[in-house]
């Protein structure tokens, strides 16, 4: 990292920022523009993204000037297994239904914790998943399966 930077993670916060904020404004940029007063689909998110990018740029910029902490090294056992969690409930959802697919997302996300303890994630884990079932398919009437076809319900 150069001598420059005083302020890693704003620095890089920064560079994230203007990131995404271009993004849109790419994204954006195949949509019609329209005017102020009657504005297409690609107004609203150029907007936004050049505001994001002025943030990013302003948030680089104050890293050159303020002393800052520097960035903590990445968990990236947690990061998987919170992400893999997530992925794992979009494999599954259908296959199992809601509540199986639930009660493996929230256990394969407690267990990044360090303080994980399997009863209390299985509590944790029953008790979102019948609440979201309530919910969702339950209450809102979405199209989901309780108990998916895998189980023979």
């Amino acid at each position: 990292m150069s001598l420059l930077i005083k302020h890693p993670k704003d620095f890089y916060s920064g560079l994230m920022y203007a990131a995404v904020g271009a993004g849109a404004i790419v994204v954006a940029g195949g949509y019609n523009m329209g005017s102020s007063v009657r504005m297409g689909p690609g107004y609203f998110p150029t907007i936004l993204g050049a505001l994001l990018v002025l943030v990013g740029v302003v948030s680089m910029a104050r890293a050159f000037t303020r002393r800052g902490e520097r960035i903590n090294p990445f968990f990236w056992k947690e990061i998987a297994l919170v992400l893999g969690s997530v992925v794992l409930f979009g494999v599954t959802v259908r296959g199992a239904g809601l509540l199986p697919s639930l009660i493996l997302l929230v256990v394969a996300s407690a267990w990044a914790s360090d303080k994980f303890k399997i009863g209390t994630a299985l509590l944790l884990a029953v008790l979102t998943a019948a609440f979201s079932a309530l919910i969702f398919v339950k209450g809102l009437g979405l199209p989901f399966a309780i108990i998916g076809p895998w189980f023979g319900m």
